[in-house]
Parts: C-alpha cells; sequence; structure tokens
C-alpha cells in the first residue's frame, strides 16, 4: 500500500511538472510555425527595413475590401503634393456619388445632391470613417470620373510593384453594390484584389512617403459637419485604436476592409519604441471558422505580441569586420600582391534574439570591378569591391517586402598604387619563368 501512496505521489508531480513546462513559461520564444493565424492569409513586416517577420499564404490573391482606400489616399497627397488638388478645394457631389451615400447598408456620411464639401472633409470621412461616397468624391474630383482614377490606381499599383493586384473602384466595394454605376472597363460583379504581401508593400509606401497620414488614422472618432442637420459622429472602424474596443498599445493606422467576398481583413500598423509594425490579416476568422470584425483585431493582435515580444532591431555584422577567409582580394599590376578589404557600415536588422547566431555573411564581388576574383592596381582606399548579403542559414528567413536581401558595401581598406614599367616586367618574367617551370614539371610527371 505504501509503495502504491508513493506511485501515486510521483505521478502528480509529474502531471504537474508537465503542466508547469506547457503553460507555465509565457517568457519562452514564439515559433513563427506555431502563431496558427485564423486568416486565409496574414503578414508582420518591420515597418523601416521591409522585412517580413512572418508571413503565412502571402502571395494568394485575394480581397481587398476598404484596405483599398489606402491607395485613394496615397492618389491623394500626390496629388496634394503635386498641386493638382488641395485640401480646401471643393467638391460638388454628383449623381453617383449622391445614390451611393444614401444606401444604409454601406459605411457614408450623408452627402447633399448638388452641394460642395470641401477634400479635407471627404478625406476625413474616408480614413477615418471609411465613407464610400466620400471616396468616390475624392476619386472624381483626382481624374474627372472614377473610371479615369481605376486606371491611375492601376498604374500606380504596377509602380509599386503590386504583383497580382486588380482595382476596379477606388472604394472597396464590390462593384455589385454600385448601382450599375461601376467603371464601365471592369464587370459588374469585380472586386479588388491583391495579395497579403502587396496590401503591406502600399502600406509601407504610404507610411514611407506620405507618414501625415498617421495624423487622421489615429483619430478615434470625429464628428462630420458639426452643428448642421448633417452631423454625424464618425467612430473609427480601428477599434485597435486606443480607447477603442479593442484597443492595443502603439496602434496609430490604418485601415478596414470587410465584403462577403473579402471577409474581414485589416492592414494595421503600430510603433513601440521606435520599432514600427505592419501586419495585414485577410479574411480572418475566430476558433469556430466564422467572420467577424473582433476576429481580424484578434489575428492581429497576435502578430503584433509576435513581432515586438520576439524581435529586436540587432547588429548582425559591425562596420569594419571581414570576412573569414575573403579578408582580401589578390591584386594585378600593383606593388602589392593583395588588398585588404571590410564591411564599410553595420549592418542592423530585425531578428529573434535566439536566432542570431543563425545569420551569416556571404560576400557578393561586383564583377565590373573584380574580374576573375582579382583586381587591377591603381585602386584608392574605400573603393567598393562588393556587398555583404546575410544569410539565416537554419530555420525560416521570409525575406523583403522587395525581394532584396539586407546588404551593405564591402571596400577597400587601404590603397595600391601601380607597379611602375619595371617592376611590372620583372613580374612578368617572373610569371613566364613560373609558368615555364610548371609546365616542364608537369611534363616530366607525365612521362612517369
Amino acid at each position: 500500500m505504501e509503495v502504491l501512496k508513493y506511485v501515486r505521489i510521483v505521478l502528480k508531480l509529474t502531471i504537474v511538472l508537465a503542466v508547469l513546462l506547457t503553460v507555465g513559461m509565457p517568457q519562452q520564444a514564439k515559433a513563427a510555425d506555431s502563431l496558427n493565424i485564423l486568416a486565409d492569409a496574414a503578414i508582420l513586416v518591420d515597418a523601416d527595413s521591409g522585412k517580413i517577420l512572418y508571413a503565412q499564404n502571402a502571395d494568394a490573391t485575394l480581397g481587398i475590401a476598404s484596405m483599398t482606400k489606402m491607395m485613394t489616399e496615397y492618389l491623394l497627397f500626390e496629388a496634394i503634393e503635386d498641386g493638382r488638388v488641395s485640401w480646401d478645394q471643393e467638391y460638388t457631389v454628383t449623381d453617383y456619388a449622391y445614390e451611393i451615400s444614401q444606401d444604409m447598408r454601406l459605411s457614408n456620411v450623408p452627402l447633399r445632391k448638388g452641394e460642395a464639401y470641401t477634400i479635407q472633409e471627404l478625406y476625413e470621412a474616408m480614413a477615418i470613417y471609411s465613407a464610400n461616397a466620400a471616396t468616390i468624391g475624392i476619386a472624381e474630383t483626382i481624374a474627372g470620373t472614377e473610371e479615369e482614377f481605376v486606371r491611375l490606381m492601376n498604374e500606380k499599383a504596377e509602380e509599386l510593384g503590386l504583383a497580382g493586384a486588380k482595382l476596379v473602384n477606388s472604394t472597396g466595394l464590390s462593384n455589385s453594390l454600385l448601382m450599375g454605376m461601376h467603371p464601365k472597363s471592369t464587370g459588374a460583379n469585380d472586386e479588388n484584389v491583391m495579395s497579403a504581401k502587396a496590401v503591406a508593400k502600399l502600406t509601407k509606401a504610404l507610411l514611407d512617403d506620405y507618414p501625415e497620414v498617421l495624423e487622421t488614422t489615429k483619430i478615434p472618432n470625429k464628428m462630420f459637419r458639426p452643428g448642421t442637420a448633417d452631423a454625424i459622429n464618425m467612430l473609427n472602424w480601428n477599434s485597435m485604436l486606443p480607447g477603442l474596443a479593442f484597443e492595443y498599445e502603439g496602434v496609430d493606422g490604418l485601415k478596414t476592409g470587410s465584403t462577403d467576398f473579402a471577409g474581414h481583413s485589416f492592414a494595421g500598423t503600430a510603433k513601440r519604441d521606435g520599432t514600427r509594425l505592419i501586419a495585414v490579416v485577410m479574411k480572418a476568422v475566430d476558433e469556430k471558422g466564422v467572420g467577424s470584425y473582433k476576429a481580424r483585431f484578434d489575428q492581429t493582435r497576435v502578430l503584433f505580441d509576435f513581432g515586438f515580444g520576439q524581435f529586436t532591431k540587432e547588429e548582425v555584422i559591425p562596420g569594419g569586420y571581414q570576412i573569414k577567409g575573403q579578408e582580401t582580394l589578390p591584386v594585378t599590376k600593383g606593388e602589392e600582391k593583395a588588398v585588404s578589404i571590410a564591411v564599410k557600415e553595420p549592418i542592423t536588422m530585425m531578428i529573434q534574439t535566439s536566432d542570431k547566431e543563425k545569420y551569416q555573411p556571404e560576400l557578393v564581388l561586383d564583377e565590373s570591378v573584380v574580374a576573375d576574383g582579382k583586381i587591377e592596381a591603381g585602386i584608392g582606399k574605400g573603393e567598393v569591391v562588393g556587398t555583404v548579403n546575410i544569410i539565416k542559414t537554419e530555420g525560416e528567413d521570409y525575406g523583403y517586402l522587395d525581394g532584396s536581401k539586407s546588404d551593405a558595401e564591402v571596400v577597400t581598406t587601404e590603397k595600391v598604387a601601380r607597379a611602375n614599367w619595371f617592376s611590372l616586367s620583372v613580374q612578368a618574367v617572373g610569371n613566364f619563368v613560373s609558368s615555364m617551370w610548371s609546365g616542364a614539371l608537369d611534363f616530366v610527371k607525365g612521362l612517369f
């Protein structure tokens, strides 16, 4: 009986220990492959460098719904910058914009037919409240018609490298909801589509080129036309903003999207301690497989927690670093036979701290400067001879949004003067004699 008693005690202790090891260590690193984001596609990106920290089905082309409006915002900021449009410029509501504004199924602010609204008013309604008719008004102001604006959108998508993107209207609504007034070059049931990677690239481009967009997207709510009969409180659809239902520290943008086709999607951005992340989830669902507003924010939270909790900016290669075994380059026609080379500037990148030792440098020589692994004399100190790429030797590396690797210039650390004619002659004779002697030895060896 005593033996059984001790066996039971040991079993209980074993179970407790197993539980503690499983769930009692929240500080342990969480592997990317264990995130299990409940969405058709997802991506997490370091906004500064474009390094992809996590990706799930990120190249699949899916519906983007109102995340489309980030492209409309980009083109608006560009038009403002070029002087083609101004914030106080007025737009007079067309029949098209008016009819869409009256559809209570859609996110809208009330627009009166024939009445004038400033571009600033329409922009705030679009960025905060995802107002669709206001977006159409912006498109018509920039391009004259939504049809022409769609052409500009697709041109910009190609320019930004948004592979697979197809944009058919300015709002992200299904064309089927546009009451037959959709751009004539598009189908009656068409919808805007992109991949999660393309949405992240668009988000990064908007943040890089027009960071002032965040001054508006971070507003939790604002009154449209206060003091008038059309006054409406525009509650931001981004419920992760401070003070809203699913608030998350550091979130200040950017754009939600929802249609039956696209499901519940979100392109979010947050900044903490100098690090800004971009997270995109497309067609997010809960544990029961049901899409909802909450589900897209829950899945975005998982991505942000992973990014901010597990990644840090690390110097993986210091300035002046010399790659082992490749510290020098052979020199031809020079006073010296070799020249030292080193990495010019340090390389810093976002990595999981536990992965730091898994990254190794790879030297890529510039063939226009270095021929057959050799460089000709008459070179100065600091001359660029190539680049060093950082390669992950173990585990998943998702790369960068633009497809490039983190690199830095590799330069000469000293100058090598060209040898005079006498030295070159001596070298030539020496090389000739050496080659003749080598040939003779090979001949003799062949006899035996």
